[in-house]
């Protein structure tokens, strides 16, 4: 018996060693992905030739010309951090709520994020010119950024204040009320879209489908260290992710804090999500598709799912964002529609295969 016991413990031992080696290989590789798909980003464009040939002289005398400088350190590289901050963030916040959640198809717009962030950014488009001139002169630009960001955390607080009780956090509450929440935004959504003119309906269809266009190194700044602080963290929560997949009881006798689990996936997924979408506009289908993807591929393992997302969503979405400047060019497709025709046939094959439907 003793010896049963061993060789099972042993076998799953190795098991575990073979899944953590695969994903440090996986690891790897993703970030050769990384690098390819950031190089191609820079080469490619109207004036990508143009580039490459600088660079190429650059690296052989060690001047770049001026303007090639000016389309790589003000346009391309600007655009390429701002496309790697936001998919990294989609793909960890989508990692974090399906852990939380125990359910591999949730999404970050569970918390009430992403349709309080449309909601901000659909008043600051609608009612902004309503504001004082000072105001609007003061905020220039960053008004529809920094009203969606307010939007999305202003939700996130309303809906755990909802599911919180006596201290406590019901995960369901919050499902349901999440539900009850993004309804709600739609509908006052609706009204402000029915009011609005044929400019601002422009703007709001352009913010909705997501873009990187508009990409500055103030933008990088502003979302960077709010998507850097969620990297930071959500490693923490690894172990107590990886305890919530054997239920909420089986957690807490593993000596998980779930109410500071809890809390901490919400804060983290808030302000990853908050920030990205408030300077890339509504992008959908990396956080719900990168990381089943990743747990097919190398297991369920957080201490290993979380980087391995953060790779993979950067990755794609920066080949997304090729694909939307290049695909009608000089024209420019909105990334999230690239991003949807992508991810919707990934995302029907794995809820095929988690129903046993395909094997593939």
């Amino acid at each position: 018996m003793a010896t049963d016991l061993s060789h099972q413990a042993g076998t799953a031992a190795g098991a575990e060693g073979g899944r953590y080696a695969r994903a440090m290989r996986l690891h790897l590789w993703l970030w050769i992905f990384l690098l390819a798909v950031s190089a191609f980003s820079l080469g490619i464009g109207a004036a990508g030739a143009q580039v490459r040939a600088a660079v190429a002289d650059w690296i052989r005398t060690g001047t770049l010309d001026a303007g090639a400088q000016v389309i790589l350190f003000d346009i391309r590289l600007p655009r390429l951090a701002l496309g790697l901050l936001v998919g990294a963030a989609l793909a960890v916040a989508g990692a974090v709520m399906q852990g939380l959640f125990r359910n591999p198809l949730a999404d970050p717009g569970i918390v009430g994020v992403s349709a309080g962030a449309g909601l901000g950014a659909i008043l600051a488009i609608v009612l902004g010119a309503a504001l004082p001139a000072f105001f609007i002169d003061a905020l220039g630009n960053y008004l529809i950024p920094l009203a969606a960001f307010a939007g999305g955390w202003g939700s996130t607080i309303l809906l755990y204040k909802v599911s919180t009780r006596r201290g406590r956090t019901s995960v369901a509450t919050m499902l349901l009320a999440g539900i009850a929440l993004a309804a709600l935004t739609g509908a006052l959504s609706g009204i402000l879209v029915y009011i609005a003119d044929d400019r601002q309906l422009r703007d709001l269809t352009f913010w909705g489908l997501g873009s990187l266009a508009g990409a500055t190194w103030t933008k990088v700044l502003i979302a960077g260290p709010l998507i850097a602080v969620a990297f930071l963290s959500a490693p923490l929560l690894a172990r107590g992710l990886n305890g919530m997949a054997l239920g909420e009881a089986a957690a807490a006798h593993m000596g998980v804090a779930l109410e500071r689990l809890k809390t901490g996936a919400i804060l983290i997924v808030a302000s990853a999500t908050g920030a990205a979408v408030a300077v890339s506009g509504g992008i959908g289908f990396v956080g719900i598709v990168v990381p089943p993807l990743l747990r097919i591929a190398v297991g369920p393992d957080h201490r290993t799912l979380l980087p391995n997302a953060a790779l993979l969503g950067a990755s794609l979405l920066v080949l997304a964002d090729c694909i939307s400047r290049t695909i009608i060019a000089p024209a420019e497709l909105p990334i999230g529609i690239v991003t949807a025709v992508l991810g919707a046939p990934v995302f029907l094959w794995i809820l095929l295969r988690a129903r046993g439907v395909v094997d593939l």
